[in-house]
């Protein structure tokens, strides 16, 4: 990954904020990971990284090296499990594009995203090798040109309990009926 991704990735943890910030890679953890280490430094903050086996693992512990395994909780999994069970109030994800079902693991980062109080941020790096880069989520995507492409979608704060407000008149009377209506929880079906 060019430097310049990885110091995007650290610029824009560490400006929002971010206090759980998990990092799903294909292969193993490199300097998207170190960049998330900077920006958690900043913020207090914790880094999770989740590979698919232990042999990623292993490639993760000996590209980080001692000193920054200390700073990263390493995981072997599902991630699109453990954004929605373990991790769920990640208020910072990046995801790369490179890994099995990526929009799988994007939808559940986002919809979790969605129920955390302060919205948050899902990023996806290597985003120009995947032709699916959109949100049907009521998400605005932005497809950035830098490195390879980054993909990233800013949940907003409160989104899953917006409300809106619905005139009604009465074509009999002529009143007028004002209405608060609260949105549906979308109901996700998990495939």
């Amino acid at each position: 990954m060019e430097p310049d991704v990885a110091e995007f990735i650290s610029a824009m943890a560490a400006g929002n904020g971010a206090r759980l910030m998990v990092e799903v890679c294909a292969v193993s953890a490199g300097s998207t990971t170190l960049a998330l280490v900077s920006a958690a430094h900043q913020t207090g903050g914790r880094v999770v990284c989740i590979v698919p086996g232990q042999d990623e693992l292993q490639a993760s512990v000996m590209q980080l090296g001692r000193e920054a395994m200390e700073r990263v909780e390493m995981v072997v999994g599902d991630a699109g499990e453990m954004l929605a069970g373990v991790y769920r109030r990640a208020d910072f994800v990046v995801v790369d594009c490179d890994v099995e079902k990526h929009e799988r693991v994007f939808e559940v980062a986002e919809r979790r995203a969605m129920e955390v109080s302060g919205g948050g941020l899902v990023v996806g790096y290597n985003a120009f090798h995947k032709e699916a880069c959109s949100s049907d989520g009521g998400l605005r995507v932005d497809l950035l040109p830098i490195g390879h492409g980054l993909r990233v979608a800013r949940v907003p704060p409160g989104l899953a309990r917006r409300s809106q407000w619905v005139v009604r008149v009465d074509e009999c009377t002529g009143e007028e009926h004002v209405f608060r209506v609260r949105s549906p929880r979308r109901k996700w079906i998990e495939a």
